[in-house]
């Protein structure tokens, strides 16, 4: 008998120890003595997820950005929206990085840290179905939510105060599948954040984003109760990264843009991908292996050029898939324009160009520099680096040449420049069209 309880008290002791070694010790000397930082978050599109073998997304970058400011490595737990909270109280990680909403009912459970972002519950219809148009709309309404969401906690509490909707709970759907679904009339009414609905817009063109539901809401990392340390680096975290600019960059490597697309333009774009993309695409993707290029930024700026028109017209007289004047195709050595294969080749020879005289400009602003280029020309981009010189902002970083290249159509700046007036908003609005068509490309996982 004794024998026994000894061998069960030895058995306890090792279940003790294997539990307290499967926890975690989430205060910064606990992380940082452990040499890593293990972040909750969600697998979707603008939490976390893979392409091709990196990992993305902007709570993944942030949290990396954090985990660099700490010296430790990050380790990534998705355990499934409903396991996010579950997860944390069994100190399986540090905190949760998965685009939460403060509520009352989720402070109850944890600690939020400052928030890092507004957003507001939008109503996500289809873009062709009658839309409500104010909350007293709703009374009749069926829409669909996923449980335990901040959507779920919204839409009680608008039941709670007369309004007769339908509610539909699902579980561990994520709101983007209910955003396509919407898409493709399988349901007719969804809810979701501003940061996904206009995320998702871009891929789903014909949904049409509501009105909003709530009141500005904020977005906020969440930690264990009982977690001080934890909690003032976070927020200490946000102070950094938003006074240098890191927040912002990174915001707008994921959101900036995705409202520029009209419907008729994606759907536009869908279908040339679908049925012209192709006829040119070994063309393509042999030419810009040639120069170093990836072939979806090529394939983007050909449809931007001329929507993979062979035969495509400017008034200015440039013609072809990649739009040539007549003396860029000579001096790339093209006979004819109107040729697809001669213009793709020459169009992108004339980018490879263009980019080697940009070796002064770091990282992807280089190739940013030399897409504007290719719009407006290269004395003119230069010119708005001058400019941006004299307003002392950085003239290597294509958020400066976004405010400067504007400014040349103002006497008061291009009269002081070598190459003069150009309609510089173009450039701009160029640029950023082609990264659209690009982002659209990467996320249909064409490689």
């Amino acid at each position: 008998m004794i024998t026994t309880i000894r061998w069960l008290a030895l058995g306890c002791a090792i279940l003790g120890l294997f539990v307290l070694g499967c926890s975690r010790d989430s205060s910064v000397e606990g992380i940082r003595h452990s040499g890593k930082l293990v972040v909750i978050t969600d697998n979707n599109a603008h939490c976390y997820y893979t392409y091709r073998g990196k990992a993305m997304g902007f709570e993944y970058d942030l949290a990396k950005a954090f985990a660099d400011r700490l010296g430790v490595e990050l380790e990534i737990l998705t355990p499934g929206w409903d396991g996010l909270f579950p997860a944390l109280q069994k100190k399986r990680g540090d905190l949760v990085a998965a685009s939460l909403t403060v509520t009352e009912q989720r402070q109850e459970k944890v600690d939020f840290s400052t928030p890092y972002l507004p957003i507001r519950q939008h109503i996500i219809t289809h873009r062709d179905n009658r839309a409500p148009r104010a909350i007293d709309d709703l009374a009749g309404r069926t829409i669909h939510v996923r449980r335990g969401s901040s959507y779920h906690e919204r839409l009680l509490q608008l039941q709670k105060e007369g309004i007769d909707l339908k509610l539909v709970l699902h579980a561990n759907v994520p709101t983007e599948e209910l955003i396509r679904q919407v898409a493709d009339r399988e349901i007719a009414l969804t809810v979701a954040d501003t940061n996904v609905a206009v995320l998702n817009r871009r891929y789903y063109p014909a949904v049409a984003i509501g009105f909003p539901i709530t009141e500005e809401q904020s977005l906020a990392w969440a930690v264990r109760k009982g977690n001080p340390s934890l909690l003032k680096e976070i927020d200490a975290f946000w102070e950094a990264i938003k006074a240098d600019g890191t927040f912002d960059k990174l915001y707008r490597k994921y959101y900036t843009g995705a409202t520029n697309f009209d419907y008729v333009d994606v759907v536009s774009f869908h279908k040339a991908v679908e049925e012209s993309l192709p006829l040119y695409e070994d063309t393509i993707r042999r030419e810009a292996e040639r120069h170093g290029f990836d072939w979806r930024l090529i394939a983007a700026t050909i449809y931007q050029e001329s929507h993979f028109k062979p035969h495509a017209r400017s008034h200015t007289g440039v013609r072809g898939l990649m739009q040539l004047t007549l003396e860029t195709a000579a001096e790339m050595g093209i006979e004819n324009r109107l040729d697809a294969e001669e213009s793709i080749r020459g169009g992108v020879k004339y980018l490879a160009e263009i980019y080697s005289r940009f070796d002064d400009i770091p990282g992807r602003d280089r190739m940013l520099f030399t897409l504007a280029s290719y719009n407006v020309g290269y004395g003119h981009v230069r010119d708005a680096q001058q400019i941006a010189r004299d307003k002392d902002l950085p003239p290597d970083k294509w958020t400066s040449l976004k405010e400067t290249l504007p400014l040349l159509r103002l006497r008061k700046y291009y009269s002081k420049t070598p190459y003069g007036y150009a309609r510089g908003t173009e450039p701009v609005r160029f640029v950023t069209r082609i990264l659209n068509y690009y982002d659209i490309l990467r996320n249909q996982s064409r490689s």
